[in-house]
């Protein structure tokens, strides 16, 4: 074996290779990496207190998937911290018994909570059945559906955060897309720290992870499923931004982490010009939003016409 294959560690066979300092590491470095860089991430932004009832969202996916798997092995060292998993089957006929399914599994064998909510519960109709005639508005509906609900679900269980799967890459997209779509307020949103009674703090800890590293982790521990792709995808203006954030890092390297750093930056002087800013209650549903009806039920009523 030649010396570039080997851990930069110890001599067992690399299986990633660090894209900022090259560095090479093995299935058993990998994972001790990740999960410290996982716990660094938690402590430095204070996302877990003690006594906290962390509701997370698990989609079946890899990155809830692997979210679930770093905060069961956390959990421990974490006095009073209780996880439930909750999982949104939005009724994609062919694709969410699947994900749902593998959810169902995963739980089971972690012997984690977990409880599952449906969009017909919430709304009325699966996604399949509201989105007819909308199918070009399909991940944007999809979206702040399943936020809501996501939402609604962890104050049941009497959550007292709201963690998600959202790795560096996502996160890096997100704020690209925000900046194409010119949505400055969804830009400049931050709801990791919440509000009194009304939003509830959202936590990602994964956002020092790449979607690269968070593959090779699942594949190390054989947590790596084959799962169907969403069929609304196709025409998700997300994956045309995943290949041009891509490019970007290609040929300019860093470029995900500028997004990210510019974006944290933004926030910050928003912030200290909106500390005297109420939130608005929607007129419809009474939840909180900045304006006088909420992305929710503006969806729910151009959906209806």
């Amino acid at each position: 074996m030649a010396i570039e294959d080997k851990c930069s560690l110890c001599n067992e066979p690399a299986v990633i290779r660090g894209s900022e300092n090259g560095t090479r590491l093995c299935g058993s470095h990998l994972v001790l990496d990740l999960e410290g860089r996982v716990q660094k991430n938690i402590a430095e932004h204070c996302m877990v207190s003690s006594g906290d009832h962390i509701a997370l969202a698990l989609s079946g996916g890899k990155d809830s998937t692997a979210l679930l798997l770093f905060l069961h092995h956390l959990q421990p060292a974490w006095h009073g911290v209780k996880i439930t998993a909750i999982t949104v089957d939005e009724g994609i006929s062919g694709y969410r018994e699947e994900t749902v399914m593998a959810a169902k599994n995963l739980t089971e064998h972690l012997g984690v909570s977990h409880h599952i909510h449906s969009f017909s519960d919430y709304f009325g109709d699966d996604l399949d059945t509201l989105l007819k005639g909308h199918e070009q508005r399909a991940c944007t509906i999809c979206g702040v559906l399943r936020r809501r609900v996501l939402t609604e679900a962890a104050r049941k269980i009497g959550a007292t955060k709201l963690a998600t799967g959202h790795n560096r890459d996502d996160e890096a997209q997100s704020v690209l897309m925000n900046v194409l779509r010119g949505d400055l307020a969804r830009l400049v949103q931050d709801s990791s720290s919440g509000s009194p009674g009304s939003f509830l703090p959202r936590i990602k800890p994964l956002l020092t992870i790449t979607e690269r590293e968070v593959v090779t982790y699942l594949f190390v521990r054989n947590y790596c499923t084959d799962l169907p792709e969403c069929p609304y995808t196709v025409s998700a203006l997300r994956l045309e931004i995943r290949e041009m954030l891509e490019e970007l890092e290609s040929w300019c390297p860093g470029a995900r982490d500028a997004l990210i750093r510019s974006r944290d930056g933004m926030r910050r002087y928003a912030s200290s010009l909106a500390r005297s800013g109420a939130l608005q209650v929607c007129r419809e549903c009474g939840e909180p939003c900045s304006g006088e009806i909420c992305q929710v039920c503006k969806i729910l009523a151009s959906l209806r016409h």
